[in-house]
């Protein structure tokens, strides 16, 4: 199993605009590839993609409209 977070490095200044899960690219259960873009992330006025570290099946476990911190699980991907 591999954890897909959302990158700290999003937020590129000291202050942290709140981010929000704007989007599922792909349906939970799905079969998703590595470096596939699963989500989209609002940080700001700037849209994210989310990409899976690696292959198998994607398990959503943030809703879209959550608001996300830098580096918090979004989802999960099972071989």
């Amino acid at each position: 199993m591999a954890d897909i977070h959302v990158a700290e490095d999003l937020w590129s200044t000291g202050m942290l605009p709140e981010g929000v899960l704007e989007r599922w690219l792909v349906s939970n259960g799905a079969r998703v590839r590595v470096g596939e873009a699963v989500a989209a992330v609002r940080i700001g006025e700037a849209l994210h993609d989310i990409v899976s570290p690696s292959s198998g099946r994607l398990e959503v476990l943030a809703p879209t409209s959550e608001v996300v911190d830098p580096g918090c699980i979004i989802a999960e991907v099972h071989a």
